[in-house]
């Protein structure tokens, strides 16, 4: 049977007869997404093959689902699955993303709703498990945070930027890329973090933010999500803005006995977090770009490079990994 054979077999199981089943653009994942139109409402199908070789009990997209849902965070309702298939049917909280806001008649509306997902942010960043259960055992340590340097080093650096790049200092360039990961691991001060939480996977429904694609959620510092937001590569928020986000988490996290760190900690963490999180959606753009063929994400390049200048200047401790990135950096705009 095909994907949306299978989706129609099971919304039958909940939903009656679909009308129309219609892919919908996704994300850099291996997921499919599908709108299907009912008599009475509609629904949205994910099919990810990685689900059928798991189960309900350790699918972590469901696991985090009932996480998050009992810890009042707002996402899409689940209506039915089939592990078999790879299939989940879940709410249909429409098509409007946080993204899209800004081009709309209710981008008025950003500060307010962005100091609520800042909120939501936090009350996410409270919950906490046993150290042996997804998503509590997984972390952005030293191993991760290099995968991911390394991930922009093949595809970026050895590849999309090759010619413009000089390849000899690849070598010194890791070097520096290692001792910013040993700044950013440190467990003391870890809390939960969504991993991607900007504004094509927040979704506006009914003027409030509903939380997407949150499968991936590990511990790590607290500015993790914070940057992804604030520091995201598919918009740039206004300055004055940029500024009142940040106090306003810092305070959160304070509020909430999140954290110990004074505001100029938070601060220099914050921008050698947002550097290595900007370097590994480059990474990514690049690998879309030029393996997967894929022409969604190329523009977003140059405005992500675009923000590492200001963290470069801010940090001694970016400084020579700015230098050898200056050829890059010389051509972005954001």
């Amino acid at each position: 049977m095909t994907i949306k054979e299978n989706i129609t077999a099971l919304f039958n199981t909940c939903c009656g007869q679909p009308l129309s089943i219609t892919k919908i653009q996704g994300d850099a994942s291996s997921r499919q997404y599908f709108r299907i139109i009912g008599t009475t409402n509609a629904s949205v199908a994910c099919y990810d093959p990685a689900f059928e070789s798991s189960t309900a009990i350790d699918y972590p997209f469901l696991v985090m689902h009932e996480l998050l849902s009992r810890h009042d965070i707002p996402v899409p309702a689940v209506k039915a699955i089939d592990a078999e298939k790879g299939l989940l049917l879940l709410e249909d909280c429409g098509e409007l993303l946080l993204q899209n806001l800004f081009e709309s008649q209710k981008k008025q509306t950003i500060p307010v709703l962005y100091r609520e997902i800042i909120d939501i942010l936090v009350q996410l960043q409270t919950i906490g498990g046993e150290k042996t259960n997804i998503p509590f055992s997984r972390s952005f340590d030293k191993e991760i945070l290099m995968f991911e340097f390394d991930f922009f080093i093949e595809h970026g650096l050895l590849d999309y930027f090759a010619s413009a790049f000089d390849l000899k200092l690849i070598g010194m360039l890791r070097h520096e890329f290692e001792a910013i990961a040993e700044f950013l691991v440190k467990p003391r001060d870890f809390v939960l973090n969504h991993r991607d939480f900007h504004s094509r996977n927040i979704l506006v429904y009914k003027d409030k933010p509903v939380i997407i694609d949150f499968q991936d959620a590990r511990m790590g510092l607290p500015q993790y999500d914070a940057v992804s937001l604030i520091k995201d590569s598919y918009i740039k928020l206004d300055p004055l803005l940029t500024e009142e986000l940040k106090a306003h988490h810092y305070n959160a996290l304070r509020s909430h006995d999140l954290s110990t760190m004074s505001f100029d900690e938070y601060l220099f963490y914050f921008d050698l977090m947002a550097f290595q999180r900007n370097i590994k959606a480059i990474g990514t753009f690049c690998y879309q770009t030029r393996v997967k063929k894929s022409n969604a994400f190329e523009h977003s390049i140059a405005p992500t490079l675009a923000y590492l200048p200001d963290y470069i200047d801010a940090r001694t401790e970016l400084k020579i990994a700015g230098e050898i990135l200056r050829p890059l950096l010389d051509g972005a705009t954001s």
